[in-house]
């Protein structure tokens, strides 16, 4: 059995019930104290290259690209996917909350991740 996967905006608060914090971004978000973020593990590894990123720049009509190309940096980059294997074993243990930066909650590569962490567990039951 496996815990409850979400995402959340690092500037949203936190409540008991994330469980698990994890930081999903490449940078640490502008403005936020690490003693206030309540952050359990931040997985640098798991966010998009710099230049997935850099391309995407937040524009949704870039999404369904950027979403596609971020999956297959999931599939075979072996940093990513040692990352999403250990997101997949703290579920194991609760429920796990990916938190990120981006503004749009809709557009963002947190949404995706956790998309693809859920499909993976799909594949293990």
């Amino acid at each position: 059995m496996y815990g409850h996967l979400d995402c959340k905006r690092v500037y949203d608060p936190a409540v008991k019930t994330d469980g698990i914090r994890v930081l999903v971004d490449r940078l640490w978000p502008r403005g936020v104290r690490k003693e206030d973020a309540q952050i359990g593990h931040w997985l640098k590894n798991v966010a998009p290259s710099p230049q997935l990123r850099t391309w995407f720049a937040h524009d949704p009509n870039r999404f369904a690209e950027f979403s596609t190309l971020y999956r297959e940096e999931l599939d075979t980059d072996e940093s990513h996917q040692q990352a999403v294997g250990q997101i997949v074993q703290w579920l194991q243990e609760g429920s796990v909350t990916l938190v990120y930066a981006a503004r749009d909650v809709q557009h963002n590569h947190a949404v995706v991740l956790k998309a693809y962490v859920l499909e993976r567990l799909q594949r293990l039951r």
